[in-house]
C-alpha cells in the first residue's frame, strides 16, 4: 500500500483553485473577437480556423441529422531510451513504443436530435492501443474492472438522445457518452498534438450515465451530469456521481469553460471520502492562431489508506496552434502533472513535458482526409517514485526523448 505524504512535504491544494479561477479572468482581459467558421465533421472537428467557400460552408440547422465516419490511426513512437519492455510509462494513450502500432480504428455512426426530429442516438466501435488503457489496473480495489471491461472498452459511443421543446431546446443524453472534461479529444486527428497530455490522460474519455444541456443564450450553455463514476469500466459502488458544465463565448473569438466534478468513486461512499475536482479551460482562436489554457485540480479523501488522509493532485497545460497555411500545422503544448499521492498515475511524482508537432493535411478523394504528423517531445519525471523505463533492464531515469510518427484517415459525411 502506498504511504501517504505528510502535508508538510506539499503545498496547500486550494492555492489551485483560487488560482484555477483567477487565471481565465486575468487571460480574458487581454483578448477580443471576430467571427471564426470552423470545418465540420469528424476530420473537420480540428483546432484551426478556415475561410469558407459557398460550397463547404456550414449547413443550416437541422438541414443534415445524420452523419458518419471512419477513423484510423496508425503511429510510431521511437523513445531514444529504448525500454525493453517497449512501454512509456505513466502513460494512459500511445503507450507502446519502438514498434509500429494501431493506437486506434473507429467506426461510427449518429443522428442529430432536432427540431424536425427530436429523437437521435450515437453508436460506435473501436480497438487499438488507446482502449487498452481504458481498463485501469488493480489495486486499489476501488479500480477493480466490471465484469467484461475488456470488451465494453470497444464501444465509442452508445447513447440515445432527445431534444425537449422547452424554451431554447433542452437536450438530454443516456447511455455511454463523451467525456465533458478536459480540453482534448480521445481522437488524435482532432487535437493540436499528437500525442495527448497527461492532463488529458488522467481524466475520463468517457462517461456512463446522464446529460441535460441547455442553451440560456447565443453565448451561454449549461450541462448537467449524473454519471456512474469518474471511470466507467470500475464499478466501486452504487451512489452515482455529479457533473456540471458551463461555457461562456465572453466573444466571438474567446470562450470560457468551467467543468466540475462531484462523488463517490471508492467502496466507502460518506460524502467526506468523495472526490472533488474542478477544471478550468480558456480558449482563444484568432485565425491562424489558436491559443488556449487549463489547469486542473482534484482532493479526495482517501478510505483505504491508514489515517484517511486527503490526496490531491493539480495539472496545467497550455496550447499553442499555428495553421501556417495550406496543408501546413504546427502546435505547442508545455504541460506539468503534479500527482504527490499517486492519485492519476500510480507514482508519487511530478511530470512536465514539452511537445512540438508539424502536421501536413490533405484530402485525395472526397470525403476522405488524412493528416501525416511528425512530434517531438520531451518528458521528465521526478519524485520518490518518478521515472521513465530505460535499457533492456527498465531501469527508471528521469528524463526521456522521443520522435513519433503519425498517419490519421478519416472517412465521413
Amino acid at each position: 500500500m502506498k504511504k501517504a505524504c505528510r502535508s508538510a512535504d506539499r503545498p496547500f491544494w486550494w492555492p489551485g483553485f483560487i488560482l484555477n479561477l483567477c487565471l481565465p479572468l486575468l487571460f480574458c482581459a487581454s483578448v477580443h473577437a471576430t467571427e471564426d467558421i470552423l470545418v465540420s465533421g469528424v476530420a473537420g472537428d480540428r483546432w484551426y480556423v478556415q475561410e469558407s467557400s459557398e460550397e463547404d460552408s456550414p449547413q443550416p440547422p437541422g438541414s443534415r441529422t445524420w452523419d458518419y465516419a471512419l477513423y484510423l490511426d496508425l503511429g510510431y513512437n521511437q523513445n531514444f531510451n529504448d525500454p525493453g519492455n517497449k512501454l512509456w510509462r505513466s502513460k494512459a494513450s500511445t503507450f507502446k513504443v519502438n514498434n509500429p502500432q494501431l493506437n486506434l480504428a473507429m467506426g461510427y455512426a449518429s443522428k442529430e436530435a432536432a427540431a424536425e426530429s427530436r429523437w437521435g442516438f450515437e453508436f460506435g466501435f473501436q480497438t487499438g492501443v488507446d482502449t487498452e488503457g481504458l481498463v485501469t489496473q488493480p489495486p486499489p480495489a476501488s479500480n477493480e474492472p466490471v465484469s467484461h471491461a475488456d470488451s465494453l472498452r470497444h464501444l465509442h459511443r452508445a447513447n440515445i438522445s432527445y431534444l425537449f421543446p422547452a424554451g431554447k431546446g433542452l437536450a438530454v443524453s443516456a447511455g455511454l457518452i463523451n467525456s465533458f472534461i478536459g480540453y482534448e479529444s480521445s481522437l488524435g486527428i482532432q487535437n493540436i498534438n499528437y500525442t495527448r497530455g497527461y492532463i488529458s490522460d488522467y481524466v475520463p474519455y468517457f462517461l456512463f450515465g446522464l446529460q441535460a444541456s441547455y442553451p440560456v443564450s447565443d453565448t451561454l450553455s449549461l450541462s448537467g451530469f449524473v454519471i456512474g463514476g469518474w471511470n466507467y469500466l470500475t464499478d466501486p459502488n452504487d451512489v452515482p456521481s455529479y457533473g456540471f458544465k458551463a461555457s461562456w463565448q465572453i466573444s466571438p473569438r474567446t470562450t470560457l469553460t468551467q467543468n466540475l466534478y462531484y462523488g463517490p468513486d471508492q467502496a466507502e461512499t460518506g460524502m467526506d471520502f468523495w472526490r472533488f475536482f474542478s477544471d478550468t479551460i480558456i480558449e482563444w482562436k484568432n485565425d491562424p492562431f489558436l491559443l488556449a489554457l487549463a489547469f486542473d485540480a482534484g482532493t479526495e479523501k482517501r478510505a483505504d489508506v491508514a489515517g484517511n488522509p486527503r490526496h490531491h493532485w493539480t495539472a496545467a497545460a497550455l496550447w499553442f496552434g499555428w495553421h501556417i497555411g495550406g496543408p501546413w500545422n504546427l502546435g505547442l503544448r508545455p504541460e506539468i502533472y503534479w500527482d504527490p499521492d499517486g492519485s492519476g498515475t500510480g507514482a508519487d511524482q511530478t511530470l512536465k513535458a514539452c511537445t512540438l508537432t508539424l502536421e501536413y493535411t490533405f484530402s485525395p478523394v472526397a470525403s476522405n482526409t488524412v493528416v501525416a504528423a511528425v512530434e517531438y517531445r520531451y518528458d521528465r519525471s521526478t519524485g520518490p517514485d518518478g521515472g521513465f523505463f530505460k535499457g533492456d533492464a527498465n531501469t527508471l531515469l528521469p528524463d526521456q526523448h522521443q520522435l513519433i510518427f503519425s498517419i490519421m484517415w478519416t472517412l465521413g459525411s
